[in-house]
């Protein structure tokens, strides 16, 4: 924290010397604001813009988790005129605290360039799962729906910092691993290899990146993406849908904005209701997936609204 803060001083020293700037962009994470509610009290001090990447507001004054609660901080974080906030859903700042709502401008969502990913509208017979293993991400419920409906699923991600296949298997293999006691590591060995191990359909890549990912995603049928937690925003979700791949996606966090339930995916309330809609992925149309992108999540679009956010602060810092 102390090298961080101390690269924040520097880069606002550097802006003030050149004397060229008329914001600044932030994504510190949570010390962000908190250090500009203090540095943007000097005279002279230009607007801040700080993009609000999770995690999310805490519900109430004790995190349904028993992670400590992040509202007292916020709180204490008011709404400085020269420090404007924005979220990447609206989903994420829902329950924001009113002590900081006034900083808060309208949501930009977070974007890909969508020339980066291939376009396939011919997929292969096969579902994936993208993202760290946990039961936060619901990895078991794509699991259970594949042996149940006996369909290809490949999944990649991490368990823990584990990156390879041969890795976590070695690790699965040894009693006295050091992961034994982690609760992501317990969630694979408990509701994800008991069925990898019976079922030679379902597949474990571990991390992916580069072309390969963008391999997988452009040619599995659909993302499946059962999560159980109010995601701040899923850039997988953006990613697969550049790529022509369907979504099917539990209704939690900012998946409704980004998700068009039967045009570029589908959206379950229920388990039973997430199984019903892998069986229709075929319905939906790959040019469909990528337009969304195209329409909604492009840079182009992000850069824009940004632009305007910054001319907003702006205009609130000089009130």
């Amino acid at each position: 924290m102390p090298i961080l803060l101390a690269h924040i001083e520097n880069a606002l020293r550097l802006i003030r010397e050149d004397g060229g700037f008329d914001v600044i962009h932030d994504h510190n994470g949570q010390l962000g604001p908190m250090y500009y509610k203090w540095a943007t009290q000097a005279e002279g001090t230009l607007p801040v813009v700080h993009t609000l990447h999770g995690p999310q507001f805490s519900p109430t004054m004790k995190d349904e988790d028993e992670w400590p609660s992040n509202r007292p901080m916020w709180k204490q974080l008011g709404s400085p005129k020269k420090l404007s906030l924005v979220g990447i859903s609206d989903s994420m700042v829902s329950n924001v605290p009113t002590e900081i709502r006034e900083s808060l401008l309208p949501t930009v969502y977070n974007a890909v360039d969508v020339r980066d990913f291939p376009f396939v509208e011919k997929k292969k017979n096969y579902f994936m799962t993208l993202g760290r293993f946990t039961q936060a991400k619901g990895q078991h419920i794509a699991v259970k729906y594949a042996v149940k409906q006996r369909f290809r699923l490949r999944m990649a991600g991490s368990v823990v910092d584990i990156s390879t296949p041969a890795r976590l298997m070695l690790e699965l293999a040894n009693p006295l691993s050091k992961y034994r006691k982690d609760p992501d590591f317990r969630y694979y060995s408990d509701k994800i290899l008991p069925f990898t191990i019976a079922n030679p359909r379902i597949t474990f890549l571990g991390n992916v990146a580069g072309k390969r990912k963008m391999k997988l995603l452009s040619e599995a049928k659909a993302l499946l993406f059962p999560i159980d937690w109010e995601e701040p925003f899923g850039m997988v979700m953006i990613e697969a849908l550049a790529c022509g791949t369907p979504v099917v996606a539990m209704n939690r966090g900012a998946v409704p904005e980004i998700i068009e339930h039967g045009v570029n995916g589908f959206i379950a309330d229920t388990e039973a209701e997430f199984a019903q809609y892998i069986k229709r992925v075929g319905e939906i149309d790959p040019e469909v997936c990528r337009k969304s992108v195209e329409d909604k999540f492009s840079v182009d679009t992000m850069a824009k609204a940004y632009i305007e956010r910054y001319e907003q602060a702006i205009k609130r810092a000089s009130k």
